[in-house]
């Protein structure tokens, strides 16, 4: 008891680890370049991919509605879950051990604020969805003082959820209620954090099938009428091809690795929680890999304006190379018209030294 009351915020990581009976947080070196390496092929798409939505978002009009607006957001938070990550794969292993209590909270802070980012935008984008699917139109009627609210309400949560351990829900004084994912953590918070989730997967579950229920029975009632309906249907086929996608990648990315948290804040001696821990974090990473394939390259406007966005860096790219070999060749013969210049005036000046002579 007299051990739980005492407070180790100037320790290293390594008394952590080893008061979690983890004697390292290393993997086989092969192993875990394996793992750097498809994480930053992963992340390099992700910082890509997300940079040129928020790109198109930014420079076609013809998105500037709510729904691309926090497609907007989405790529954002998803472009920091990539730099989140890249930051973890380098701060892992050995190094990991050396790290000191605010380095540790700063580094699964940021991860966990750019995922729990990613999935309240996941929930959000259903929710606007939901409004607009039941008033069958295209885009809801949020304005952009509701939609700006709504986006940093998101930040705001994703936030607090990231800061929460450094905050006090901790077990530093409480060695006894550490988990073993993360030495500093509090089993509590674990189960907080993995249930809380889950609940929001339910609640976004709920959603896209009260989506798909009404969509379907708007496509029977559409099947009765003339051809000139077909226009319209097509839309709520594209949108079941769509649900039916997002829903199957988010419970193969994110399930795992939220039933594992759980099992270990329920603290299950026989689950061997430490044996898929990367393997669980990069699946949960894939999903923002998967998110601008789903939400932006199945919409053929946002593909087209993606590549009209990379003709123009290329175009540029160009520009600039044409325009230093001109210089180049510029300079070049400014440099061969002064040597013959200068070769003249000294033939004149040793032609004139002859006459002199």
């Amino acid at each position: 008891m007299a051990r739980s009351n005492v407070c180790y915020h100037d320790q290293h990581m390594e008394f952590f680890y080893k008061n979690s009976n983890i004697s390292s947080d290393e993997w086989d070196q092969t192993q875990l370049v394996l793992v750097q390496v498809v994480g930053s092929i992963c992340c390099c798409f992700i910082l890509v991919a997300n940079a040129m939505i928020i790109a198109a978002v930014v420079t076609n009009r013809r998105f500037h509605y709510p729904f691309y607006y926090l497609l907007a957001n989405l790529a954002a938070s998803d472009f920091l879950a990539g730099i989140a990550y890249v930051y973890l794969m380098f701060k892992t292993g050995k190094i990991s051990l050396d790290l000191t209590v605010q380095g540790y909270f700063f580094r699964q802070g940021l991860l966990d604020t750019s995922l729990s980012a990613s999935l309240i935008n996941l929930l959000v984008i259903a929710l606007e969805r939901y409004i607009s699917i039941m008033n069958w139109k295209v885009h809801s009627n949020l304005n952009k003082r509701r939609v700006t609210l709504l986006i940093a309400l998101v930040w705001g949560i994703s936030i607090f959820m990231g800061a929460v351990p450094s905050l006090g829900w901790n077990c530093i004084c409480s060695l006894d209620l550490c988990s073993k994912l993360a030495p500093i953590f509090s089993r509590s918070y674990l189960i907080f954090w993995s249930v809380s989730n889950l609940v929001l997967f339910l609640i976004m579950v709920g959603v896209y099938l009260r989506i798909y229920i009404y969509v379907m029975r708007k496509t029977v009632v559409l099947n009765a009428h003339t051809s000139a309906s077909i226009n319209r249907k097509r839309t709520p086929v594209k949108l079941i091809k769509t649900v039916m996608t997002v829903l199957g990648a988010f419970v193969i990315c994110w399930t795992p690795g939220l039933v594992v948290l759980l099992l270990d804040g329920l603290k299950c001696e026989r689950c061997n929680v430490l044996m898929f821990k990367r393997w669980l974090l990069l699946l949960a990473v894939l999903n923002s890999v998967m998110n601008p394939i789903i939400y932006s390259y199945r919409d053929e406007e946002m593909w087209s304006t993606i590549k009209n966005l990379m003709r123009c860096i290329r175009s540029e790219t160009r520009r600039q190379r044409s325009s230093k070999a001109n210089i180049q060749r510029g300079s070049g013969r400014e440099t061969t018209s002064s040597l013959k210049e200068n070769t003249a005036e000294d033939s004149k000046v040793s032609t004139q030294e002859m006459l002199k002579s």
